[in-house]
């Protein structure tokens, strides 16, 4: 099976802890890595768990709130030290393309690469990004400011070879790639061979959710239904209900509800309030929802 690898850099709130970092994660699919939100240190964190700086094609941030994008100017900066000459594509929300292209001009003029700003209309669900191993869709979210989360969906695989199959029939090499393709095979005395019988059903494409700070969002579910792993904040715990509406955040109690009502199949919480010294209760609390949940930590690598 391909890699599909989340890597959890910052998972905690605004203000800074000795416990947690802010917000950033790395999302690597097949070896392409992209980078989710960008707090302070990121670049620390990225350089102590091993993350290969040169490549990082895309940055996705969420909001423009600080303990998500803080970190940027200077990551962006580092790269250019390190010689990087490939572009680097960023998509953020709109609101940031003119501040993002005057920082440029202040911090990081004359750079040995281009940064290619993809701004990002947090409103809609829609796919910003493609290529031949992922799509990554837009989820909006309800913040004090414009803001969306992010789906990545892994795209369809094509079927495997049956190779007992293959040599049974002796059938060549060069035509492997047209079975894959979905061709059947003609045997010399006219025989027909299906592509069934040579071929086993592909994988099923993987996916993960992120959804950075947001208000319980019930309208979510539909958009993430059957995802593979599902971030999802919990700033507070339930009996913080109110302060979690007051400031456009969730509790743990309500990322499992998302998670339960969207059929996921894990959850993982995090940004977690600086008020608390560790994540039991989150853990505890969601749990009683959503069994199946796992409380982020700085240099915890997930699956997918």
């Amino acid at each position: 099976m391909e890699k599909f690898e989340v890597t959890i850099l910052g998972c905690g709130s605004a203000l800074p802890t000795l416990q947690h970092n802010p917000s950033a994660q790395i999302v690597d699919i097949r070896g392409k890595l992209s980078l989710i939100d960008c707090g302070e240190g990121t670049q620390m964190q990225m350089r102590r768990y091993g993350i290969h700086f040169m490549k990082l094609r895309n940055i996705f941030i969420s909001h423009l709130h600080g303990d998500h994008c803080f970190g940027l100017m200077g990551l962006i900066s580092t790269l250019g030290l390190l010689g990087r000459t490939s572009s680097l594509h960023l998509y953020a929300p709109i609101a940031f393309e003119s501040s993002f292209h005057e920082q440029m001009r202040l911090f990081c003029d004359n750079l040995s690469y281009e940064v290619i700003f993809h701004p990002v209309d947090t409103t809609k669900y829609q796919c910003i990004y493609s290529d031949r191993s992922m799509e990554i869709f837009t989820l909006p979210l309800n913040h004090r400011v414009p803001c969306c989360g992010f789906l990545f969906k892994e795209t369809p695989s094509l079927p495997h070879i049956n190779r007992r199959m293959i040599d049974f029939h002796h059938i060549p090499l060069s035509e492997i790639n047209n079975i894959r393709q979905g061709a059947d095979w003609i045997k010399a005395d006219g025989t027909l061979v299906p592509n069934s019988v040579l071929t086993t059903p592909p994988s099923a494409p993987r996916s993960y959710a992120y959804c950075s700070d947001t208000l319980f969002q019930p309208d979510l579910c539909p958009l993430i239904d059957g995802v593979n792993t599902l971030y999802h904040e919990a700033t507070y715990t339930d009996d913080l209900r109110l302060m979690a509406e007051k400031y456009y955040h969730s509790t743990a109690t309500q990322a499992a509800t998302i998670a339960r009502d969207a059929h996921a199949n894990q959850l993982i919480i995090g940004h977690y309030s600086a008020r608390y010294d560790t994540p039991h209760m989150h853990i505890e609390e969601a749990k009683r929802v959503f069994p199946a949940t796992v409380g982020a930590i700085e240099g915890m690598m997930v699956n997918i």
